[in-house]
C-alpha cells in the first residue's frame, strides 16, 4: 500500500474502511487470478506505474502466465488504446522480469541449476545469481527454500547487502521478510515468491 493510503487509513479509517470493505466484496466471486488481472488493467487505464507495478508482481506471485498478462491487456483494447498497452509493455521491459523473456514465455518452465547442495549449511541463506535470475537460498535441517530476489510489492531486485541474518529488507519501500519462511514481517503483506527446488546428485536445481 502506498503511504498516501496508509495516511488515509490512520486519518480517516471511518471512510477508509468502507471503501476497502467495497473492494473486497466486489471482487468475491472472482478467483484470486481474474481480480489480479483486472487490477492491472485499472492500473494501465490510470497510467499509475507505481501501481502497475505492484499489481503485475502480485498478478505473477499468485499465478498468472506472462502471456495471460498480456493477453488481458491485450484484450482490453477497447477499453485501452494501443498507446497505454505499450506505456505497460515499456515498463515490464523496464523491469527486466526473466519470466517475460520471450525464450521463457515459450517454454513450461525447466529445472535450473542452482549451486552445490554441500555449499549451503543449515540456518545459512546465500543470494545466488542463475540463469539471469536472482535468488535467495535458505537451508535448515530438513529442506532448502528458494526465493526470488524480486520484492513482491514492486519487483525491486533485492541486493544480498539488505540481508541481516535472516532478516530481508527491501532498500526501495523498506518491506522485511523472514528469509526462514519468506513471508513479509514489515510494512507489507505479501510473501517472497518461492520456487520449487530439489537436490539431485548433490546439486540444488530450483523449477521457473
Amino acid at each position: 500500500m502506498s503511504d498516501a493510503l496508509n495516511y488515509l487509513v490512520k486519518a480517516r479509517p471511518e471512510a477508509m474502511t468502507h471503501y476497502f470493505a467495497f473492494l473486497k466484496d466486489a471482487g468475491k466471486h472472482l478467483d484470486p487470478k481474474t481480480r489480479d488481472l483486472i487490477s492491472v488493467i485499472t492500473k494501465v487505464h490510470a497510467q499509475t506505474e507505481r501501481g502497475f507495478r505492484q499489481y503485475l508482481g502480485r498478478a505473477l506471485r499468485d499465478g498468472c502466465t506472462p502471456m495471460e498478462v498480456l493477453d488481458a491487456l491485450l484484450m482490453a483494447f477497447p477499453a485501452l488504446g494501443l498507446a497505454k498497452i505499450v506505456w505497460a509493455v515499456d515498463i515490464i521491459l523496464a523491469m527486466n522480469l526473466p519470466e517475460f523473456k520471450p525464450e521463457a514465455m515459450s517454454s513450461k518452465g525447466q529445472w535450473h541449476d542452482v549451486m552445490a547442495a554441500a555449499e549451503l549449511k543449515p540456518g545459512e541463506v546465500q543470494r545466488v545469481d542463475c540463469d539471469g535470475r536472482g535468488l535467495f537460498v535458505y537451508r535448515d535441517k530438513k529442506d532448502i527454500r528458494v526465493y526470488d530476489s524480486r520484492c513482491p510489492h514492486q519487483s525491486t531486485n533485492i541486493p544480498h547487502l539488505a540481508l541481516d541474518g535472516l532478516t530481508l529488507t527491501c532498500p526501495k519501500h523498506e518491506w522485511a521478510f523472514d528469509v526462514s519462511t519468506g513471508e513479509c514481517i514489515k510494512k507489507g503483506n505479501s510473501p517472497l515468491r518461492r520456487w520449487e527446488s530439489k537436490v539431485v546428485k548433490g546439486r540444488l536445481l530450483a523449477l521457473w
